[in-house]
């Protein structure tokens, strides 16, 4: 199938009006829609910047290459626009778009629409194609100028020579687009370099050019530049370099030098290449994170019980005092030490440990943690407990592989908790518990004890924290803090951490209501949403108006929460529940008028510097 199939004149747009990201594609898609190739225009918007959320499709060199495979497409199509002026679509390079060639791919488009699309995409790299095509008067000219370069090749051969030779994958989520450009931008420049080089494509139709054993054997190292699953364990024992796919298309020059040098680690099987994967990126941060979130559901049960329980009385739960009443005493041992608190440390070494080990580590880790629990150690102990079983049961692992084959089962069932739980246990009990609990015990000390400027400061900066990337590992890191002060029984910064996880959101949503010369309409209809999901303590509403404008709505919503947090702290406000939104706002002590109220300000700063900094969007 020819390019032009897909490209026809009723999808040729050769003077767009858009001025922004957004109106680009709210144009191109309307392009699609008047030629009747796709059913629903909303939904096949959506798809598209769901895409672009992976990672922008303005690949650099003036092209923007949006996409998306979606079954409200009734036939391959591909629309082609043009803009003069250029417009920011993010691109990788940061310069303006001009080129714009949207895909549509059908939901079970064939492979011969896809080798279409992926010629194309190996069109645009080519310098002299893109001249012509900003030269283009009519559409006739841009179907002539593609026809010109649209040749269907079979698989490349790389024939051997006394050159360099090295390997690569190349592979995106979508499968049409930066797969084939990356591929592309690595064979150009590695001719360019006197180097020779074999590509995968590991595309929607499938892979193509598929690597060999004997290739992989002759490289010299191996370049993978992908945003998805690539099967990995056959390069063990080769120097490998791992990058996303857009470093293929933007930096091959240096992926190639590195790969020449063999200027990498050696890549290591581990029988899970995803699971391998994962952890060269993750490591302890996806460990902790392991435990953190098995361990979440017991924290917010449990605090919300134990909150509920005070609106009895703050000593309703005890049968000596006046105030007692049988429901609260029901709901503080439900939720509090003799329940879901006390599962808390346990939970967390466990889980931690699991992540590292496996299942031989969970019952070490369990023990470590409530160990920690019962022992002085707390949360930062149970932390410790999850990293030292998971890796004693490393080393066990290790120590026990040369055993008899016929003992293998008995290592599951009787080495690995045995010696796991000793260890551990004896470790825990005579080196960790005493430094660590009084450690843990300064810490909450310190913070008991806080005046109000540092009170304030501290909870400023975990309002900095939880709007920085709105749901990463910084947010991520407040949070835990904020969780393991619970443990301890010091409950004003997890108010600051709920507080200021609202304001992003918020803030925008009040933004795009005051201010709406300054939004888009789309952006108007989504600031609506964010309403509910400020309320709600979902803080990830407002990352799509992050990626769309990170410099103006980063520093406005920071800004923003720093202030709720640091308020909270001023009022002295606390929080058992680890949780936000308006549902929690009659629990909190210490006034939920003042908690609202540091919310409500915290979200008018935003507003306030998103309307300042942000320019008019131009009609």
């Amino acid at each position: 199938m020819r390019i032009t199939e897909l490209l026809t004149r009723e999808t040729i747009l050769l003077s767009m009006s858009a001025a922004s990201k957004q109106d680009a594609v709210n144009e191109l898609v309307g392009v699609l829609e008047k030629a009747g190739k796709i059913t629903n225009r909303d939904a096949f918007k959506e798809a598209i910047l769901k895409r672009e959320q992976q990672s922008t499709t303005g690949v650099g060199d003036g092209i923007a290459i949006p996409h998306a495979k979606t079954s409200v497409v009734k036939e391959a199509a591909i629309v082609f626009g043009r803009s003069e002026a250029g417009i920011d679509y993010q691109s990788l390079d940061g310069q303006p778009a001009h080129l714009f060639f949207m895909i549509a791919a059908p939901e079970g488009a064939n492979n011969t629409h896809l080798e279409a699309l992926a010629r194309l995409s190996s069109i645009l790299m080519k310098a002299e194609a893109r001249e012509k095509l900003l030269g283009a008067k009519t559409a006739d000219d841009v179907i002539g100028i593609i026809n010109s370069y649209d040749k269907d090749e079979n698989e490349e051969k790389v024939e051997r020579s006394n050159k360099k030779f090295i390997v690569a994958v190349t592979a995106c989520p979508t499968g049409i687009a930066h797969t084939y450009m990356a591929a592309d931008s690595l064979k150009a420049k590695a001719a360019e370099m006197g180097v020779d080089i074999k590509v995968e494509t590991n595309g929607s139709g499938g892979a193509k050019n598929v690597l060999t054993k004997e290739d992989i054997e002759n490289a010299e190292a191996v370049i993978i530049a992908a945003d998805t699953k690539v099967d990995m364990d056959r390069f063990a024992g080769k120097p490998l370099i791992d990058v996303p796919v857009a470093d293929g298309i933007r930096k091959p020059k240096d992926l190639i030098e590195k790969a020449v040098k063999k200027d990498a680690p050696l890549y290591k099987a581990s029988g899970n290449a995803a699971a391998e994967k994962k952890e060269s990126r993750g490591g302890v941060y996806k460990h902790l994170m392991n435990g953190v979130s098995n361990m979440l559901p017991f924290v917010v049960g449990g605090g919300i019980l134990i909150a509920i329980s005070f609106m009895f009385g703050y000593n309703a739960f005890n049968p000596d005092d006046p105030s007692y009443h049988p429901i609260a005493k029901a709901l503080m041992d439900i939720g509090g030490g003799s329940g879901a608190f006390g599962l808390l440390v346990p939970i967390l070494a466990g889980f931690i440990a699991l992540s590292i080990a496996d299942r031989p580590g969970f019952a070490p880790g369990m023990v470590g943690g409530l160990l920690a629990a019962t022992g002085g150690g707390g949360f930062l102990g149970g932390l410790v407990a999850g990293f030292l079983a998971g890796y004693l049961v490393l080393g066990l692992k290790k120590l026990f592989a040369g055993l008899p084959a016929s003992l293998e089962g008995i290592k599951t069932i009787l080495l690995y908790p045995l010696f796991g739980i000793a260890l551990t246990g004896f470790i825990m009990l005579f080196l960790v518990n005493k430094p660590v609990g009084a450690l843990n015990q300064a810490i909450t000390d310190w913070l008991s004890g806080l005046g109000t400027g540092n009170a304030v400061l501290l909870g400023v900066v975990l309002g900095l924290m939880m709007a920085f990337d709105m749901g990463g590992p910084v947010n991520k890191a407040a949070y835990v803090f904020g969780t393991g002060l619970l443990a301890n029984g010091v409950y004003e910064p997890m108010a600051a951490i709920m507080a200021a996880g609202m304001v992003p959101p918020l803030g925008i949503a009040l933004a795009t209501t005051i201010f709406k010369n300054k939004f888009s309409k789309e952006d108007q209809d989504a600031g609506k949403a964010n309403y509910i999901m400020g309320l709600s303590f979902i803080t990830e509403g407002a990352i799509p108006f992050a990626a769309a404008d990170p410099l103006r709505v980063i520093p406005s919503v920071m800004a923003g929460s720093a202030v709720a947090g640091g308020l909270t702290m001023m009022f002295n406000i606390g929080l058992r529940a680890p949780h936000g939104g308006l549902f929690v706002v009659p629990l909190v002590e210490g006034g939920w008028l003042l908690y609202l109220a540091a919310i409500l300000i915290g979200s008018i700063v935003s507003a306030v510097l998103l309307g300042l900094l942000k320019k008019p969007v131009t009609k």
